[in-house]
């Protein structure tokens, strides 16, 4: 699930329910005083880097949002698996020049065996793959076995690791896996990570076998996520225990270095890392890629030394901080500086003088109100609770969203469905895209929602007072947001009050179902379109189903798309999907991102991925360059 919303924009990025991930949105003004200040304290955190020639490469950017942690069985947002990305490895990735998406193997060694009805998966993995040197190893070099992915999968399912994206895995339905934590959650006893399961084993060393219940033909894509099922070290694990979010220990380009929380997170080039080197499949007609490759192919990777990423919550200080040359990459241009940036879509004369880059694309997210089917003001399946939801989904004005707040950096959204993924129709519409006041107020008229008292907001058909209440974020780019978004209920006669909180407090509330209504994204982490129907799908329930939607006609709707192969049996399965979805209206869709990153000149070879999230090890830094 990121993982950008109304502003406090949390974007959840998943694949089949196992990829979540959250973002935050910055701020939009400071006085004149205080910019300077501002981009002060955002480079404060940052240790100071030497950009002589013969330096070692450093890229230094900033988060909107402060981590939580790096154990992948336990993240859930985007920017900490921006890090696990970067250390751990799954067997699969995906070809950092191919659009569209194109996999390729990671650790594995050749893309898996299937059996004919996409049930029973083989995969070797490549021998001599060594974790990153830890004193859980006593000294002693490990190597990546097939067992440690096995283990790597368990960890999911073990109750005690109390991991958010388990739902992702339990779909796969591998034989014994979720009977087995059933049994253990029934017992209370401790999770055996040694007993046999019979849907995940280890063949032989080097040779991992998956058995599923039902078919999944695209397995792989799921496996190609090493932010969450990168392979863990057994050994590490037991060593740390609790602390397993602090020290993550991989096979990957990367391994942690400084880390002073929520401040400053600094990586370094895994010493021990073997021998990989640039290699990619950009399109014939692709000028860029194509560029890309002949300028890097056959370089070994990765090819700088560190990454230093600062936390800056605000936009403006994040900004001045990039224009200041504080940061190398300004990873997504924040909307409140659109017009100075990139006016009319180009990039500023004045920013194209110093040589900065422009990267735009139309990016596979969704922005989105969710409701919460278990509250007792706007929850539920009685008619004149579904009118009420449609009915604030028909007076939110998404567009004006779109225009004033986000700059016209985003195109309107008519499902929940994320673009670039299966299931995704640039030509479907609904009344989920419509903004009609009118419609809206002769809905809530006709179920009885009528202002009794006369003081100009709306009672519930009963004669008791009708306040909705949304969690939000106190970045000032949210309030704008808010603002709007309550403006437009106002003017049918709904009154909106926001309970501010840091959004890991908002997000413990989503998960626990102690909320009303929220403003969060999605971003999806493959191409698999599955992923945005997780949203209804009522096992997920306290995980990425978060207006806790329970309809079983929409649940076999999604056992049924995650079951046939891609195609048109398969596409009118999702149509019917999102015409649900758009009925019963748990969520409001509102629009899909147009992302610009930023790049000094000295940074070459960055392109932002369509899905992965490893692309650090892709870029070089020309310190001849830098200021």
């Amino acid at each position: 699930m990121s993982p950008s919303p109304r502003a406090s924009t949390f974007c959840l990025s998943r694949r089949s329910g196992l990829f979540l991930s959250l973002l935050t949105l910055g701020s939009l003004a400071l006085s004149q005083a205080s910019m300077a200040t501002a981009a002060t304290t955002a480079s404060a955190p940052a240790s100071p880097v030497s950009s002589k020639p013969g330096s070692e490469k450093v890229l230094r950017y900033a988060f909107k949002v402060a981590e939580t942690g790096f154990d992948p069985a336990k993240v859930q947002d985007l920017y900490s698996r921006l890090i696990t990305a970067n250390i751990f490895e799954g067997l699969y990735s995906y070809d950092y020049l191919a659009r569209p998406f194109k996999l390729k193997p990671q650790t594995a060694a050749a893309l898996p065996e299937h059996s004919a009805d996409f049930k029973t998966w083989t995969v070797r993995v490549q021998p001599g793959i060594y974790f990153a040197d830890d004193p859980a190893f006593k000294g002693k070099k490990r190597e990546l076995t097939a067992a440690d992915y096995v283990y790597s999968f368990k960890r999911f399912a073990d109750p005690l690791t109390n991991s958010p994206t388990w739902d992702g895995l339990e779909e796969l339905h591998l034989l014994g896996l979720n009977e087995y934590r059933a049994e253990v959650e029934k017992s209370k006893k401790p999770f055996n990570y040694d007993k046999p399961i019979e849907g995940l084993r280890a063949l032989d060393r080097y040779t991992l076998q998956f058995k599923l219940a039902e078919a999944r033909p695209r397995l792989p894509q799921t496996l190609a996520d090493g932010s969450l099922l990168g392979a863990v070290a057994r050994e590490v694990i037991e060593a740390y225990g609790d602390k397993s979010m602090e020290h993550p220990v991989g096979t990957g380009p990367f391994m942690l270095g400084d880390w002073r929380r929520s401040s400053l997170i600094e990586l370094r080039r895994n010493p021990g890392y073997r021998e990989r080197y640039y290699e990619a499949e950009p399109n014939a007609d692709d000028a860029e890629g194509q560029a890309m490759l002949a300028q890097f192919k056959g370089r070994r990777l990765p090819m700088i030394d560190r990454v230093e990423v600062a936390i800056i919550e605000e936009n403006q200080p994040r900004w001045l901080s990039f224009l200041n040359a504080q940061f190398d990459v300004l990873y997504t241009l924040p909307e409140d500086f659109t017009a100075q940036a990139i006016p009319g879509g180009k990039l500023a004369p004045n920013l194209a003088k110093k040589g900065m880059q422009k990267h735009t694309i139309v990016a596979s997210d969704v922005l989105f109100t969710v409701f919460n089917m278990e509250d007792p003001v706007v929850g539920g399946f009685e008619p004149a609770q579904i009118a009420l939801r449609r009915a604030i989904s028909l007076a939110t004005n998404a567009e004006r969203e779109m225009r004033i707040a986000r700059r016209g950096q985003a195109i309107s959204a008519q499902s929940i469905m994320l673009p670039h993924t299966s299931g995704y129709d640039a030509e479907f519409k609904s009344e989920n895209g419509d903004y009609d006041p009118q419609r809206a107020r002769a809905l809530l008229d006709l179920y009885g929602f009528v202002d009794r008292d006369g003081d100009g907001w709306r009672e519930r058909p009963d004669g008791s007072p009708l306040v909705l209440e949304s969690l939000t974020t106190p970045e000032s780019f949210q309030r704008q947001i808010d603002e709007i978004w309550s403006k437009s209920l106002a003017q049918i006669g709904l009154q909106v009050k926001f309970k501010s909180a840091k959004w890991p407090e908002n997000l413990k509330s989503l998960r626990a179902g102690k909320f009303q209504i929220w403003s969060l994204g999605s971003s999806a982490s493959t191409p698999d379109g599955q992923d945005a129907l997780g949203f209804f799908y009522s096992p997920r329930i306290g995980g990425q189903n978060y207006a806790r939607f329970n309809l079983p006609a929409m649940d076999r709707l999604y056992e049924q798309t995650n079951g046939l192969p891609d195609g048109p049996e398969r596409d009118a399965v999702f149509l019917a999907a999102k015409r649900l979805g758009v009925a019963y209206a748990p969520y409001r869709a509102r629009g899909h991102r147009i992302i610009t990153d930023l790049a000094q000149p000295w940074v070459s070879g960055y392109r932002r991925p369509a899905f992965a999230l490893d692309w650090w090890q892709y870029v070089d830094i020309d310190n001849n360059k830098r200021p």
